[in-house]
This record gives C-alpha cells, structure tokens and sequence, in this order.
C-alpha cells in the first residue's frame, strides 16, 4: 500500500468532504481511518484536508498545479471503490 499513495509531484492538496455522522459517509469515514496514516507518511509535505459538514455528500477533491482541480463523488461507494478513486486522482494528475 505504500508505493499506492506515493502522490504526483503536479499533485498541491487532496481535501475529503463528509458528513460525521450519516450513513451514506460511512465508507469514506471507514476509508480515510485507515488509509490517512499511509497517505500522510508516505506525502509529508502534501496537504490532505478532512472537511466534515452536516448532511453533506462524500466527495474527494485534487488540486494540482496552476489552480487546476478534479472532483470526485464518494456517495455509495465501497471502501475499495474509494480506494480506487482516491488512487486515481493522487497519481494521474490533470
């Protein structure tokens, strides 16, 4: 899992949006306890911010160079689904 998070160096912040306490969020709260330590080590220097609103819909977004940002919906998936998303985003680039 390590080299999994290992993010692009076009790659500025990552900021997960996420209702606390709803049932739709629940895989993405599952997600982010037990994938943002590996994130964190593997990317000191990278932002990853964790936004909790009220009845808000999970979503991951990446900034990288020049403002340029991508988003991805969260809602309904697994966490493996999620891991799959995230993974896309912090490699890829735009």
């Amino acid at each position: 899992m390590s080299g999994k998070y290992a993010f692009t160096k076009t790659l500025k912040e990552v900021r997960f949006l996420f209702c606390q306490s709803s049932e739709h969020s629940a895989a993405t709260r599952s997600f982010l306890t037990r994938a943002y330590p590996t994130m964190k080590k593997n990317n000191p220097h990278t932002p990853i911010m964790l936004r909790e609103a009220l009845g808000i819909e999970p979503k991951v977004y990446a900034r990288y160079e020049y403002g340029r940002e991508k988003q991805e919906s969260l809602s309904g998936l697994s966490d493996k689904e999620i891991e799959d998303k995230v993974t896309g985003l912090v490699k890829t680039g735009i």
